[in-house]
């Protein structure tokens, strides 16, 4: 989603993992393995630095999203991203043109006119200036599939939003009418290079029991704020984007760790359940409690 128009082992309920579907552009190439969702700057799976084919170089291009989000020059409050061009920056540089269409999420951000609008992702050219303004080197060839790898992953983000969600409104969002009392992302913000705490727990015990945990740090973060309509409350999500090791076949495998931020009680409540609930059916699954003769 560009401008406003239209792992360690976290609890199994905040993280989900997940390979692009086969219809992804990414499985018409080489295989991808690690990527940087923004819901303002990629799309479906990104590749890691130890697979084959990824079009960013993850060992030297700094992490994180190629949109400045530190910059205060021409930002847009609702993503803290600056305006991006639909013409190249430079196009002495820019070996083949790229498209200028950008695609419509499923991510609601409000109503208008009594029709729930949606964002929308950046192009192509937009994402590829993007990087230019970020010096990161890419070839332009690569460009679309990370477009694609982008919004694959913030699709699979706001799903997992919505499963906690659901959790606090207790309805089913697809029995809903459009725009009836549904959550909607109010605005967002990343931030690849501040780690949340939970993350730098899991990089604890990482180093502490490197057996058992794994001690490789998300590649991405952002905050979402999350609107509900019911009431009017604003909730923070914090994601952290995770590279999975890849499947047998060499596809590229996420983790995304999604959770309220801890930023009220009731957010804390909320945490607490989901991981108790977690815990309890991890030990149903184990047999615990089962009368033995």
């Amino acid at each position: 989603m560009g401008q406003s128009q239209s792992a360690p082992s976290p609890p199994t309920t905040t993280t989900t993992t997940t390979t692009p579907p086969a219809s992804c552009p990414m499985h018409q190439t080489a295989p991808l393995n690690s990527s940087s969702g923004c819901p303002t700057h990629r799309s479906s799976p990104a590749s890691s630095p130890s697979t084959s084919g990824c079009p960013v170089q993850h060992t030297s291009a700094p992490k994180g999203c190629p949109v400045e989000h530190a910059s205060t020059t021409g930002i847009n409050p609702l993503n803290q991203m600056p305006s991006l061009p639909q013409t190249p920056l430079d196009p002495h540089s820019q070996s083949v043109p790229l498209p200028t269409d950008r695609t419509l999420s499923s991510i609601p951000r409000g109503i208008e006119g009594g029709k729930t609008q949606t964002w929308e992702y950046p192009s192509p050219q937009q994402f590829y200036n993007a990087l230019v303004r970020k010096g990161w080197e890419t070839p332009t060839e690569h460009v679309e599939t990370m477009v694609d790898i982008h919004n694959f992953l913030n699709e699979r983000a706001w799903n997992e939003v919505l499963r906690w969600e659901m959790r606090v409104a207790q309805f089913v969002v697809h029995s809903i009418s459009p725009g009836d009392e549904q959550p909607h992302l109010a605005r967002f913000k990343g931030r690849p290079g501040e780690m949340s705490p939970k993350a730098r727990f899991w990089m604890f015990m990482g180093w502490l029991l490197p057996t058992r945990f794994n001690s490789e740090p998300p590649f991405d973060r952002h905050d979402w704020i999350v609107r509900r309509p019911r009431t009017g409350e604003e909730v923070r999500y914090v994601i952290d984007y995770y590279s999975a090791p890849p499947t047998p076949d060499g596809d590229p495998v996420f983790a995304l760790d999604v959770r309220p931020a801890l930023d009220n009680l009731g957010s804390v409540r909320q945490r607490v359940s989901v991981g108790m609930s977690d815990i309890w059916e991890t030990m149903r699954e184990r047999g615990w409690g089962n009368n033995r003769s």
